[in-house]
């Protein structure tokens, strides 16, 4: 079964053409990232647009890579939610069209469902069940996979993202956008004791996520070195905040998997990508003989290789829509 798949959450404009949910025909993505670095971060309404302006020719482009043609097309799958509503609807009606068009099924597939399928992709012979650290921008969340579209949710931020607080922590210390990646880079050097953070907990809630307090914490020691008149160093503050944030993952992940005896674990998302949170989740795997799973760095962010896979697995659980279909800024993954 070839499925064409689009994304359009955020700033990245994605078409892929995905069979049987494991293999990849093709993979074509149009970033935004230098556009909007003018900023510092994403502006919704230019990532509307230019989505509007790529969305014809990427999808083009991903059948042509294929060698085929819509008419080989067995049906279409699309990021319906979460994301930027006003990003999201620009795929969402494209791929309503098309549906319509050539009387093919239309697929709607959850944001984070897909990045959790991307693993399906780096790792063929992954299946459900398992234990899934989804770890993005916009989202922290555990999630036990029962099966490809069985999901319970086990704990999730109550504020901001990992990635979410990554990126306003470089902001703040001048890292230009994209700023988790570059905090990383600039971080490799780095010494991550040179800085103390904040230990965050929520009460009563083990294995639910709170990142505001070292968002905060990250802001006090830079005005404080600034009013001191003391420079910064970079490196140090980064890695250091990394630290802090890739230890308060891996402590709930640790705690959850234990409670739930799981004995695999699967990662997720944007950050994923971090080097200091892979390397801390390998040896935790390592040392508690867990299996880890990770998807490769290419497929860390968002593209529509891991739509397509996730939504192989959605039509065959019956999961189809109408033109009725809308996009959502907010959906549990829980949720169809």
């Amino acid at each position: 079964m070839k499925i064409l798949a689009i994304e359009s959450s955020c700033d990245e404009t994605a078409a892929s053409v995905v069979e049987d949910g494991r293999k990849v025909l093709s993979n074509v993505v149009a970033s935004q990232v230098e556009e909007h670095k003018i900023y510092g971060g994403v502006v919704p309404e230019i990532a509307s647009r230019r989505h509007a302006e790529a969305i014809s020719g990427v999808v083009d482009k991903a059948l042509s890579d294929a060698s085929l043609t819509l008419d080989d097309i067995d049906a279409v799958a699309v990021t319906y939610a979460p994301g930027l509503i006003g990003a999201l609807l620009v795929g969402v009606n494209y791929a309503k069209g098309l549906a319509y068009s050539k009387k093919l099924p239309l697929i709607p597939v959850h944001h984070l469902r897909s990045h959790i399928a991307a693993n399906y992709i780096t790792h063929q012979e992954l299946k459900p069940p398992f234990f899934c650290l989804v770890v993005s921008g916009g989202n922290t969340a555990m999630v036990e996979v029962k099966d490809y579209t069985d999901f319970k949710i086990i704990g999730r931020t109550r504020d901001d993202a990992a990635g979410e607080a990554l990126d306003k922590a470089a902001r703040s210390m001048g890292i230009p956008y994209p700023g988790g990646l570059n905090m990383d880079r600039l971080a490799k050097n780095g010494d991550s004791t040179a800085f103390k953070f904040p230990v965050p907990k929520v009460e009563g809630c083990p294995y639910d996520f709170s990142f505001s307090g070292l968002k905060t914490s990250v802001i006090n020691i830079i005005h404080n070195a600034e009013q001191k008149g003391v420079e910064i160093n970079k490196a140090d503050l980064g890695a250091s905040f990394q630290k802090a944030v890739s230890d308060c993952l891996c402590r709930n992940v640790l705690k959850a998997m234990e409670d739930t005896r799981h004995k695999t674990l699967v990662v997720a998302g944007g950050v994923s990508a971090n080097s200091v949170l892979r390397k801390a989740l390998t040896e935790l795997c390592e040392k508690k003989k867990y299996k880890l799973y990770l998807p490769e760095l290419s497929l860390c962010g968002d593209n529509a290789v891991m739509v397509g896979s996730q939504g192989y697995y959605e039509y065959l659980s019956g999961n189809i829509a109408g033109l009725e279909l809308n996009a959502f800024a907010g959906k549990n993954i829980e949720e169809k």
